[in-house]
């Protein structure tokens, strides 16, 4: 099978949409949350999309499938809150490893089926690693700065055990992503690296950091090249952004990205910036036409959407995508 690194080279890879806006569709109760396994638990279960995998996999499997359908070449396993940290929430941390491990079995699944039936177009899974619920840079107590509610070894444990989790579960590439505090970033990929050095493997890893507000830093401080900078020690597929911002506000941070990195370049913006009651409005054409202005200027290797994109969106993206040759960058990992 060609491995990513060949693929990249030959066109804009397509990654999925939002998971959590289509297993919102679904409307799952508390109930089907819980299911069989989990019905006496002792709190509320609602809106830990992650057990989902466990609870509800066909709806998960749906999500992947129809994001493959659509054109997506990379699946985000459902694990954006898939440590102990995040977990500590619902009292789940005992189940990190399982639910890490079956989505990514999911995912890996529904792939599979696809690059069977399309061996030109292999599809690959990305296991997904959110940022947790801490940050270890700044004190979330304004009258204690020097508070920290989270340390880097922590953090280090905790994203340690979802990488080998996502890795036994037959995950293609491992994805940092919404990096708010490059900090917790720099934990899960020292724990990467301490993984592949233990297992004498070689992954390929995404890092998406992002972008608050109209500042141009992320909520640590940084600028989207300081961010860059700091980063760069660790061989990487790719770097970009998601989250926070619609398409056109993230065009300037990619600006300042793709020209300074020898790395693959991502980003995979929300569908504009929510209205009045959290929902984003902007359609698939209206998202697809501010993409373009990217692929014009050649800022990207690899795009798809953030929250409140659908398989509508990723549709138009991936059209508009296969029009575009892929930017050309300095690393050959074939």
């Amino acid at each position: 099978m060609s491995t990513i690194y060949k693929e990249i080279q030959k066109r804009i890879l397509v990654l999925d949409g939002a998971m959590g806006t289509m297993l919102q569709e679904y409307k799952f109760t508390e109930e089907d949350f819980r299911g069989e396994r989990f019905k006496d638990y002792p709190i509320p279960l609602q809106g830990n999309n992650d057990l989902l995998s466990i609870t509800q996999p066909e709806a998960v499997k749906e999500v992947h499938r129809k994001y493959y359908a659509a054109g997506a070449d990379i699946v985000e396993t459902n694990t954006f809150s898939g440590t102990t940290i995040a977990m500590a929430d619902y009292q789940m941390e005992d189940l990190v490893y399982e639910l890490n491990y079956e989505s990514a079995k999911i995912a890996k699944e529904v792939a599979d089926d696809f690059t069977k039936k399309e061996p030109n177009k292999p599809r690959f899974v990305a296991g997904a690693i959110g940022p947790t619920n801490r940050t270890a840079s700044m004190s979330p107590d304004v009258n204690d700065p020097g508070y920290r509610a989270v340390t880097f070894d922590e953090l280090r444990i905790a994203y340690k055990q979802q990488v080998e989790a996502l890795l036994d579960g037959g995950t293609d590439i491992l994805l940092v992503e919404t990096i708010f505090d490059t900090l917790n970033a720099k934990a899960a990929l020292f724990a990467i690296e301490e993984v592949k050095e233990e297992r004498k493997i070689d992954v390929p890893i995404m890092v998406s950091g992002t972008i608050t507000d109209a500042s141009g830093r992320t909520l640590s401080g940084q600028t989207a090249e300081a961010f860059l900078i700091s980063v760069s020690h660790i061989p990487l597929l790719s770097v970009g952004f998601n989250c926070a911002l619609g398409a056109n506000l993230l065009q300037p941070h990619l600006e300042a990205v793709a020209p300074k990195t020898n790395f693959a370049t991502s980003a995979h913006p929300n569908a504009g910036l929510p209205n009045a009651f959290g929902e984003y409005d902007e359609t698939p054409e209206e998202m697809a036409d501010q993409i373009e202005a990217f692929l014009k200027k050649n800022l990207i290797n690899i795009i798809g959407g953030c929250c409140g994109t659908t398989p509508n969106h990723i549709k138009a993206i991936a059209e508009l995508a296969s029009r575009y040759e892929p930017r050309v960058f300095g690393v050959d990992n074939s």
